[in-house]
């Protein structure tokens, strides 16, 4: 056996704070790394020691093995930790580490490598016996052969990079004429995301479940699974909710599932920890039937579900196992533990505005405070700063109960106290999937955000009129910083009669404030609320009667915005009492602003070009998401603002289109 005495963790955010809890927990000494980007972020104070890489971009960064290497070196760090995302399933990264002398925390590379390329991991596992959907993922990639095993395999069907990860290079064919612009899309995104366009095509489920089996193998040959969890409310191919057990798998398939996930792990000499992922079709005459997905050579992100309901902590096992150790436990046993663990759910918390096609935000914490009662991990602080370079979200929830429903009301009460101001989160969206009824009868599947939350619209977590009151009120009536204990209350009980204008979703709300402080009238359109005892405890609260109740809201300001937070509902709000005119180009209507902060790719357009409205101008990239900026109307380039390359803030104004 091997004693690990430091590690180094190659990652960033919420992760390496997982990681290293555990590591310091068993007197392992934990070493993080920084790109330029993430100097000082609260990752690396999480560590007992940091290793700068330089860079900004992942690709300048966190996936250059050399630089990994080096900061192992020169930190002293015995063994390696991948996380999850960047290098934690790259093959030829875990060969490096091993041929450094260094110990990998993860699987041998040979299995990483059967499950990396998707054709040959779905080739290998039919050999296994392992039930796989029908398609087609063979060499011959030639147009007429792709099209020739469409219409044999019929629609719907789903076409798939075979390097692929995260959603990307994946398109939904419902209709055989679309086909071929999905094969064209699919194979450009492949390309430009792995730098491999080979497909594959099978048939399509529109609407299983996304059941993953989490698996654990040591090197002495014993294997076990710790049963299921469910996946299946996804954006973009993309889980943001998972619990378990599932609502769907009885004890009799929560087995045979958990058998066929042994024997993928088998199939490839299976070490470590890994999860072996499969669609589950609940509706159809075959209802139970599941199909092998792929497997995650790796740590997932919902682990934490799996550790609440078996009572264990699965970083402890991945480094015990890479130091040599046996399993701790036997299946029996973890089965029993997992079947009489109650349910455990999870919620991805994000750095994106569901509202706008959950488009990633990028900016400062002003104030970030997680909630008591739930287990969050999480990489975050208030102050630091979400780069616009690295994934959107921020951290998870968990919440463990003995019944489902006490567990996602426990979450979503916890999700409606937890703080975090000053950019954009998913936060109150997630709140309100978790308490659709819906999801609270278990009716769930990989379409459910596509059925109850269609666009963009109905994913709008608009604040209440009473809380925009009480900002536009605070505005004009408060002092910015809270009064001496001694004058708390203090009013010299002049008459106010003014108007407090606020920019909220892009449009102006002009308040009218009437009455004689500590009661004043707040009225706009038809909204009329009474404000009474109004004042600021403290730079970050606001309290006040409102309508004959209390209020308690956190806020954080910066400059003349400011976010807002009351009761789970949250309002970004610009006071505009004092705001400057907006300049004729800014205004006008052809100007064509970043959506996020977020970094130039391509640019389209120059000056003098004449284009239609709904030309692309220019393309984006931030938070592994591609944007296009297109124009708002036809006219002519009058002037453009940025370049290839060049790093832009949201809301900056990018391209000035004239209109004809």
């Amino acid at each position: 056996m091997t004693r690990i005495a430091s590690l180094l963790i190659a990652n960033r955010g919420e992760i390496v704070t997982r990681v290293a809890r555990t590591a310091q927990r068993l007197g392992i000494r934990t070493v993080a790394v920084a790109s330029d980007a993430d100097l000082g972020q609260p990752h690396t104070e999480a560590c007992d020691s940091v290793v700068p890489i330089g860079g900004e971009r992942p690709a300048d960064s966190y996936l250059v093995i050399d630089k990994l290497l080096d900061a192992a070196r020169r930190s002293g760090a015995q063994a390696v930790h991948p996380g999850y995302g960047f290098l934690s399933e790259n093959a030829a990264f875990a060969q490096a580490v091993i041929d450094a002398g260094l110990v990998w925390v993860g699987p041998p590379p040979s299995a990483m490598l059967a499950m990396a390329d998707k054709a040959r991991a779905k080739q290998r596992m039919a050999a296994a016996g392992v039930p796989v959907l029908p398609g087609y993922d063979g060499e011959d990639q030639s147009a007429a052969l792709l099209r020739s095993e469409a219409a044999r395999i019929g629609t719907p069907l789903m076409v798939k990079a075979t390097a692929g990860g995260g959603g990307r290079g994946m398109r939904l064919v419902l209709d055989a004429a679309a086909l071929d612009a999905a094969l064209a899309s699919a194979a450009a995104e492949a390309l430009s995301a792995f730098g491999d366009a080979r497909l594959l095509i099978e048939r399509a489920l529109l609407a299983p479940r996304h059941v993953e089996v989490q698996v654990f193998a040591d090197a002495q040959g014993n294997v076990v699974h710790l049963g299921e969890r469910d996946c299946s409310v996804q954006r973009r191919h993309q889980k943001i909710v998972e619990e378990a057990p599932s609502p769907a798998v009885s004890p009799a398939l929560r087995r045979q599932m958990g058998e066929v996930a042994v024997r993928v792990a088998r199939a490839v000499g299976y070490v470590g920890a890994g999860t072996v992922e499969f669609l589950l079709d609940t509706d159809s005459p075959e209802r139970g039937a599941f199909w092998f997905m792929e497997m995650n050579t790796r740590l997932q992100v919902e682990h934490p579900v799996t550790e609440l309901l078996c009572g264990v902590d699965l970083v402890d096992w991945q480094l015990r196992i890479a130091m040599g150790e046996p399993l701790p436990l036997a299946q029996d046993e973890l089965l029993q533990r997992f079947e009489r663990g109650g349910h455990a759910v999870e919620v991805r918390l994000c750095a994106e505005d569901p509202a706008r096609g959950y488009l990633p935000q990028a900016g400062r914490v002003l104030q970030w405070q997680a909630p008591r009662g739930v287990r969050c991990d999480h990489a975050v602080a208030s102050g630091c700063t979400v780069s616009p370079f690295y994934d959107s979200m921020l951290g998870k929830l968990i919440a463990h109960a003995p019944t489902r429903a006490e567990a996602t009301h426990q979450l979503a009460e916890a999700l409606d106290r937890t703080v975090c101001l000053g950019l954009t989160t998913n936060r109150a969206f997630l709140a309100r999937v978790l308490r659709h009824p819906a999801f609270a009868g278990a009716s769930v599947s990989t379409a459910f955000l596509a059925t109850h939350f269609a666009d963009d619209a109905a994913r709008r977590s608009e604040a209440p009129s009473a809380l925009r009151a009480l900002a536009a009120a605070a505005n004009a009536l408060l002092a910015a910083d809270a009064l001496p204990a001694l004058w708390a209350g203090w009013t010299s009980s002049h008459h106010v009669d003014t108007f407090a204008p606020l920019e909220v979703g892009g449009g102006i709300e002009r308040w009218h404030l009437v009455g004689t402080p500590p009661s004043i009238v707040a009225t706009c359109g038809d909204h009329t609320h009474r404000i009474e005892q109004l004042q600021r405890d403290g730079a970050a609260r606001v309290t006040a009667m409102l309508d004959g109740r209390p209020m308690h809201a956190r806020v954080a300001h910066e400059g003349t915005s400011a976010w807002w937070l009351c009761e789970g509902h949250e309002l970004a709000a610009q006071d505009m009492r004092h705001a400057p005119k907006p300049s004729a180009s800014a205004a006008s209507a052809g100007a064509c602003k970043a959506p996020m902060h977020g970094r130039v790719t391509q640019v389209l357009a120059a000056p003098g070009d004449v284009v239609a409205a709904g030309s692309l101008l220019l393309v984006m990239e931030a938070m592994k998401m591609e944007h296009q900026v297109h124009a708002p109307l036809s006219g002519t380039v009058r002037a453009l603002h940025t370049r290839v390359g060049e790093q832009v803030a949201a809301r900056q104004v990018l391209v000035e289109v004239e209109p004809t």
